[in-house]
């Protein structure tokens, strides 16, 4: 087996300082085959989930490829994401790789939520459009080093869209976290499985409008604190895994286990303290999760991605569906597109071999395309 040989990089950020401690705010780890040089090398980057470690990147590296699984100062710390900031922290670690590691051409890997992030990073580069928090930061992501492919792996179409699929409707007291319109509750005796269309019509409804009202709450609370001492403020957001498909295995059935999510049982999950969303400054809110303000849905910037794309997905998902890939594939400008399915869960953890023959599948197209 060959042998992979790992370089911790850490760099500093065009918008933060280092922390008193040392710690830089731009950190990942880059893989290489031991003794090589590669031209072509992977960037992983996801909104909050720590990619320094990511599980392909030993397999690609193996197959010839360079791998920065990387971080913006955001990981782990997702109650506080600024899109631009971050749009900011992903340059540094493309730049890092053609400048420094010698690459000639970059991969943008979108791994789970990482999809809309690399796809908004590359629509950025190419066109800019993303709206700056600061003069600072406009200056930051200005003239963003491009990527060269990009890929979509089990990915979520988008940060507002995914929780807002997930998000219980019959929350009638965002204060509360037992609150429940019994009409609603997707966990209730009232609404068994499987639910009828009018039921899911009446529910996703429910959902948007949920989104909306606390955008509005967000909103307010920002103009409320103006010439105060306070800026911003955190707030909770209860009860965000209730998406239908979860509990009803012939909404988009797939080969996915019934009645289960990312942390098992999702009713257990939806009443427990984990998920995404669940803390956000409002600030934050309306970056990253509002449908009506957000920058980080994916639609709009796939539509400027006009770079060689791959859109994989993995089959027993059980948070990302097949209509999510084909939505990611349909939006996408390239026309050099593909949209491929493989047997897996979200991590391709099971079944046995399934990551190699995700760096298979990444590495033939990769070489298909001379790279």
């Amino acid at each position: 087996m060959t042998e992979v040989s790992r370089e911790f990089v850490g760099l500093p950020s065009p918008l933060a300082g280092r922390a008193g401690a040392g710690g830089h705010p731009c950190q990942g780890i880059y893989y290489t085959a031991t003794g090589t040089r590669p031209r072509t090398a992977v960037i992983a980057t996801h909104y909050n989930v720590d990619f320094s470690e990511h599980y392909l990147a030993p397999y690609l590296a193996q197959r010839g490829y360079g791998f920065l699984g990387w971080n913006t100062r955001f990981r782990g710390n997702e109650a506080f994401f600024l899109l631009d900031h971050a749009l900011a922290e992903i340059g540094v670690g493309v730049a890092w790789l053609r400048e420094r590691a010698g690459v000639e051409q970059v991969v943008l890997l979108g791994n789970s939520g990482g999809g809309s992030l690399m796809a908004a990073y590359q629509s950025q580069a190419g066109e800019p459009n993303v709206t700056a928090s600061g003069a600072t930061a406009a200056d930051a992501i200005a003239d963003l080093p491009a990527g060269d492919f990009y890929i979509a792996l089990a990915a979520h179409p988008g940060r507002p869209e995914v929780l807002t699929a997930w998000l219980d409707p019959s929350v009638t007291d965002e204060a509360d976290p037992l609150s429940v319109d019994p009409e609603l509750d997707p966990y209730g005796e009232a609404n068994p499985p499987p639910f009828d269309e009018e039921f899911q019509c009446r529910y996703r409804a429910a959902q948007r409008a949920r989104n909306q009202r606390i955008t509005d709450w967000a909103a307010a609370q920002l103009d409320a604190l103006r010439g105060t001492r306070a800026g911003d403020r955190l707030f909770h957001t209860y009860r965000v895994w209730a998406d239908l498909r979860m509990i009803d295995p012939t909404i988009e059935p797939s080969e996915r286990r019934p009645r289960h999510c990312y942390l098992g049982d999702p009713q257990q999950a939806n009443y427990g303290v984990y998920g995404i969303g669940s803390q956000s400054t409002l600030r934050t809110w309306l970056s990253m999760w509002s449908l009506e303000t957000s920058q980080c849905r994916g639609a709009p910037h796939l539509a400027r991605i006009t770079l060689p794309s791959l859109v994989v997905q993995a089959t027993a998902d059980a948070g990302v569906y097949d209509s999510d890939a084909r939505s990611i594939h349909d939006a996408l400008g390239a026309t050099d597109r593909r949209l491929e399915r493989l047997s897996g869960n979200h991590y391709f953890t099971e079944p046995s071999g399934a990551r190699g023959q995700v760096a298979d599948l990444i590495a033939g197209w990769l070489a298909e395309r001379g790279a």
